[in-house]
């Protein structure tokens, strides 16, 4: 018997300030990365989705952006650029589809 599946992953990356799209508001988002990871036997072997949003911290809206996008917000944030902070990089919590 072989047992096989998926595992998620969320990562916060970076927290920016920025205007959100949805509110208007000047606020706090989190850069976050959401890793996919095929398992084999409960061991996570290789991601095969990863996605990048960022999320406004005032209204909660969430918006999806590409890995060129989340690159250069998170450069911004490690310039301290717009209030940024020093990025992250450790698991936050995990990620169910």
């Amino acid at each position: 018997m072989i047992i096989f599946g998926t595992k998620g992953y969320l990562y916060q990356l970076a927290i920016l300030t920025l205007v959100c799209g949805q509110c208007g508001n000047p606020s706090a988002h989190t850069l976050r990365k959401r890793v996919t990871k095929f398992t084999l036997f409960f061991v996570p072997l290789f991601p095969f989705s990863t996605k990048y949003t960022t999320q406004c911290t005032f209204c909660g809206a969430e918006q999806k952006v590409t890995p060129e996008q989340a690159e250069q917000l998170q450069a911004q944030a490690a310039a301290g650029g717009h209030g940024g902070q020093q990025p992250y990089g450790q698991p936050q919590q995990p990620y169910r589809p």
